[in-house]
């Protein structure tokens, strides 16, 4: 297969494939790039998946600056690129701007609610897998407190953080949670750095277990974790395998399942909001050969309980997106 490279302004790079017969599925990464180990990772892997069972072939951009999002929408659309997948709350304003401009056009955006006709918006119930991170977390401390790491402070990372808390809380009332958000521009997603730093300072605060909702950030907090010898807990993707047994679990957000089923929906793609919750494996946590030493027959008994709770509706998560006033801290 034949491809060739179309910048887009000074440095975003398009991937085109030649001669396609039909229209092709397009994604686009939030800045942090496609192998951030993280969430645009787990994007990826949902469009590599669809490639490889299907044997069809798609457009993917990385852009390297928030002045590419209206240009790259375009761009992709004009190519006749249909869907077109975008990852990321921050393409909300911008695709609310460009999608009337394609009405024959169906995007689907992850994390952030547009409402178009063409549009197809998927959120996650962050706070129901995090609520079970939480749990396990709340039962591996040892000090009693465990720490959060968040990536850009927006409601949707405090949803994250919320639903950890009260996770944690449900293990022990008792305990102390530090929380701590990496900054407040989209900088903060890719930050590993300042991540480690951050996770540093809330081990000196005594956390023995850290939950990193960052991005690319989190590789840091991750890294400073292992290094101090303490336990974390991954986000998005599974990150289990980067510090084998000293990751607690990771927080599963299957943005690959996302991006699999747009793209296999093809033009046919549903507009309209789309929830992927606990209950449809929207949200989950990792448990594979890298931290099985870690988690007790106690703790997978508590999480299989909580899920069913949750599921039942006998246990209510807090979301904060829907009421920003967090009921446990």
């Amino acid at each position: 297969m034949t491809f060739f490279k179309q910048f887009l302004g000074a440095a975003a790079t398009l991937a085109l494939t030649a001669g396609a017969a039909m229209a092709e599925p397009a994604l686009i990464y939030d800045l942090g790039g496609k192998f951030d180990k993280s969430f645009n990772e787990a994007a990826y892997n949902g469009a590599k998946k669809w490639a490889e069972e299907t044997g069809g072939s798609y457009k993917e951009l990385e852009m390297q600056s928030e002045a590419q999002r209206e240009q790259a929408l375009r761009k992709l659309a004009e190519s006749g690129a249909n869907p077109i997948v975008m990852t990321g709350f921050a393409f909300g304003d911008t695709l609310n701007t460009v999608a009337p401009d394609y009405p024959d056009t169906k995007f689907a955006i992850i994390d952030m609610v547009v409402d178009q006709p063409n549009v197809e918006s998927v959120v996650f119930t962050e706070e129901q897998g995090s609520y079970l991170v939480g749990l396990m977390a709340g039962m591996a401390s040892k000090t009693g407190t465990v720490g959060f790491v968040g990536g850009m402070d927006i409601p949707l990372i405090r949803k994250f953080a919320c639903g950890y808390v009260q996770g944690v809380k449900a293990a022990n009332p008792d305990a102390k949670v530090v929380q701590n958000m990496t900054g407040t521009t989209p900088a903060a997603w890719n930050d590993p750095v300042k991540g480690g730093e951050i996770a540093k300072a809330q081990i000196s605060q005594g956390a023995d277990v850290i939950y990193a909702a960052a991005g690319g950030t989190g590789i840091g907090v991750l890294q400073a974790a292992a290094d101090g010898g303490i336990l974390s807990i991954g986000v998005d993707s599974n990150q289990n395998y980067l510090h084998p047994g000293q990751v607690l679990t990771s927080m599963l957000k299957r943005v690959d399942n996302a991006v699999y089923d747009a793209f296999k929906e093809g033009a046919d793609l549903k507009p309209g909001i789309k929830v992927m919750s606990l209950a449809d494996d929207g949200v989950g946590v990792a448990l594979d050969d890298n931290n099985k030493s870690l988690v007790t027959p106690e703790m997978l008994a508590a999480v299989d309980q909580a899920k069913a709770d949750i599921i039942a509706g006998k246990v209510t998560v807090h979301d904060y997106m829907s009421d920003d006033s967090c009921p446990v801290q």
